[in-house]
Formats: structure tokens, C-alpha cells, sequence
């Protein structure tokens, strides 16, 4: 498998394409590839990371730990994504945790790589700030988002999250299959209320499930929920 950034689709999807090919053989040069299992650990928040991960097939959950100790998952990586990029640029710990939400195939670039071509080629960076602007409006809606709607909205919102985002296998059952915590700590909720209302869901119509899978049957349905109709 040709696995060099610079034959690599991935890299269109980030800011590795405003890389010129030398710096892209420079960075294949020092790479690492590795694969992570579900549920193991890319990094911890508080870590000091030694370079980014591109991330070349699976998903991740990006989390941050609350005083409480619960997760709040702000993100879902997936193909194409850079994990990681902030906290090289900036020069400061991680501030979040990424977990493999299913298998993963994920690139280990170190951050000297990434720093050289920061000072060197603007495009790059540009690039590089045009993604974290990016993710700092997805931060924004979902502070609006917990602010402004309920519990049963932010659901309805996130299973067409994810359905939009990520699609559904053969069956028509959402591809990324995520637990009932994980979808309450999507949406910032307790497990017991989110299992309370994805029942209230399915005897209402709204979905079906299979052991942890779940299909969208009324998708109007749950859009007009999330509009507040």
C-alpha cells in the first residue's frame, strides 16, 4: 500500500495540501503510520504532544473532562482530520482527550515538520488557521446549542449529526454505531436521560434500534423537533 503524503487523498481534506511536495516528502520522511484499536487512546488531555495526528480512516471522539468527572465529547473526527494541530501550534498542552471510536488507521507527524512549514509557507499557514477557525465556530454552536435547546432536541440533533456526517451501512442503520454514553456525553446529558429518551423515540416511531444500532425512520420528524415545532 502506497502509504507517502504525498500520493495520499487524506491530505486534500486538510491543510496538508498547501504543502508544496517537498515539504510533503519531508514530512512522509518523518511520519509514522500506526493502527488503534476501538477504545484505545490517540492522547490524553494535559499531554504535551510531540506533533499532530492525520487521521487516515476510522473516527475519534475528542473529549474534555468537567469538574465532575464526565466526558463532554466536542467533536468527531474523522478521514482527512488533523488531531492535535492547536496545541503544536500554540505550544501548550492538549486540551482534550482522542479516543478511537472504532478501529483506526491514524499518521504521526512530528511537530517539527509542521512548525518549519508554518514559518516557511504561507498558504500553509493559512490554511492551518483557516481549520481552527473552523473549529472554534463548531465550539461556538455548541455552546448556543446547549444554552438555547433541550435535551431531546440536542438528541434529535445529533443522530441527524450523524447521520448526515457519517451515513448508514446496508441496512440503513447509522454507519457509526456510538454508545449510549457517548451520545449523552455528545449532547452534555446523563446516560439514563439519553437511553429515557432514544426509548421515547422508538415508541414514538421515530427510530429503530439493534442492540446499539439505530435507524432513522422519520427524519422530518426529528428535524421539526430539533426546530422547536
Amino acid at each position: 500500500m502506497d502509504n507517502r503524503c504525498e500520493n495520499c487523498i487524506v491530505r486534500k481534506f486538510n491543510a496538508l495540501r498547501a504543502m508544496s511536495k517537498e515539504e510533503l516528502k519531508s514530512v512522509s520522511d518523518s511520519k509514522t503510520s500506526k493502527i488503534v484499536k476501538k477504545g484505545e487512546v490517540i492522547f490524553e488531555e494535559g499531554e504535551k504532544l510531540g506533533g499532530v495526528y492525520c487521521v487516515r480512516g476510522g473516527v475519534s471522539k475528542l473529549s474534555k473532562l468537567s469538574a465532575t468527572g464526565k466526558d463532554q465529547i466536542v467533536k468527531l473526527a474523522s478521514k482527512g482530520e488533523v488531531l492535535g494541530q492547536r496545541s503544536v501550534v500554540a505550544e501548550e498542552s492538549s486540551n482534550l482527550s482522542a479516543i478511537a471510536v472504532n478501529d483506526m488507521e491514524v499518521c504521526f507527524i512530528p511537530k517539527e515538520a509542521i512548525v518549519t512549514t508554518l514559518h516557511k509557507n504561507p498558504d500553509f499557514t493559512y490554511e492551518v488557521l483557516r481549520h481552527m477557525a473552523h473549529d472554534l465556530r463548531e465550539a461556538d454552536d455548541v455552546i448556543v446549542n446547549m444554552s438555547q435547546k433541550n435535551v431531546k432536541q440536542r438528541i434529535a440533533e445529533a443522530l441527524l449529526y450523524l447521520k448526515h456526517n457519517f451515513g448508514t451501512d446496508s441496512e440503513g442503520y447509522l454507519a457509526l454505531v456510538l454508545s449510549r454514553e457517548d451520545i449523552a456525553n455528545v449532547v452534555g446529558t446523563a446516560t439514563e436521560s439519553c437511553i429515557r429518551i432514544l426509548s421515547e423515540f422508538r415508541k414514538k416511531g421515530l427510530i429503530k434500534t439493534s442492540g446499539k444500532r439505530m435507524l432513522l425512520l422519520e427524519e422530518r420528524k426529528l428535524q421539526d423537533l430539533v426546530d422547536g415545532f
